[in-house]
């Protein structure tokens, strides 16, 4: 019989330090010149977030009272994996907010994360839209559909834009409610904006959606007004517009049909 004889394994950073010596020489690559710079920019938190955020909504902020107040408990809510290593968002309470197109609802939203990242707690979320969610998780060949409900019940943050948006079925109540339910039982939190009112969404969702709603929700309706138009530049050299007449040189139909032709001056 022939003994094979192991090399000793090594734990922890020593192992990683030298799988790592043995990549590089493998790529003859020099340690010393792929180590970084010593005065390398740190990549920071709010950077990474902003990476992976959409350009209309990185410069949002949430200055919602209802909002803030969120930020603020998921923020009390948040532990640490370990000693000395940073907070995570973990579990938390659950926003819907409603209201009409433009007021504000996704903007909020994406300022209510940002607000986690600057108070000093990481973050791992998942931003779609209601449309783009149930394109993701509708079953079709190469793709399992169950496997991503389940990532997306436990993402620690997730952001369900437009809730109502996309056609109603009984496949939608029924994925709409397995991810809230989910969700719901595991405290994780959910910002969720919709243009239905509470009413709509439950003849659209059903009376399980909107039961589970009500119970891990609180309503929020961002009342945002929309920019008045610019004003039109004033061209010094076009005339003035001709003034109204003052209201007693008008003459009503009603004084029009009582005046007398006046006759002709040769009728005199």
């Amino acid at each position: 019989m022939h003994t094979r004889h192991r090399e000793p394994q090594l734990l922890g950073s020593e192992a990683t330090l030298e799988r790592m010596a043995r990549i590089l020489a493998a790529r003859n690559i020099d340690p010393d010149d792929a180590a970084l710079p010593d005065d390398a920019e740190p990549f920071s938190p709010l950077d990474a977030l902003l990476a992976g955020m959409p350009p209309r909504y990185q410069a949002a902020v949430a200055d919602h009272p209802t909002v803030l107040e969120w930020v603020r408990k998921v923020t009390d809510a948040a532990v640490a994996p370990s000693r000395g290593a940073r907070r995570q968002v973990t579990t938390g309470p659950s926003l819907l907010m409603a209201g009409v197109v433009g007021a504000g609802k996704t903007h909020q939203a994406y300022g209510a994360v940002r607000a986690l990242v600057q108070s000093g707690v990481g973050v791992r979320w998942r931003a779609t839209t209601a449309a783009d969610l149930y394109a993701d998780l509708r079953p079709r060949p190469g793709v399992d559909s169950e496997r991503e409900l389940a990532a997306v019940s436990r993402c620690p943050l997730l952001i369900i834009d437009d809730l109502g948006a996309a056609k109603a079925s009984e496949w939608v109540e029924e994925v709409t409610y397995r991810l809230m339910n989910r969700r719901y039982n595991y405290e994780l939190p959910t910002l969720i904006s919709t243009n239905l009112a509470i009413r709509d969404l439950r003849s659209y969702l059903g009376d399980r959606v909107a039961s589970r709603l009500a119970q891990m929700t609180t309503r929020v309706e961002p009342d945002r007004a929309p920019a008045a138009p610019p004003r039109a530049p004033t061209d010094q050299r076009t005339s003035p517009p001709t003034p109204l007449r003052a209201e007693s040189d008008r003459s009503t139909p009603h004084d029009q049909h009582d005046e007398q032709p006046r006759p002709p001056p040769s009728a005199r």
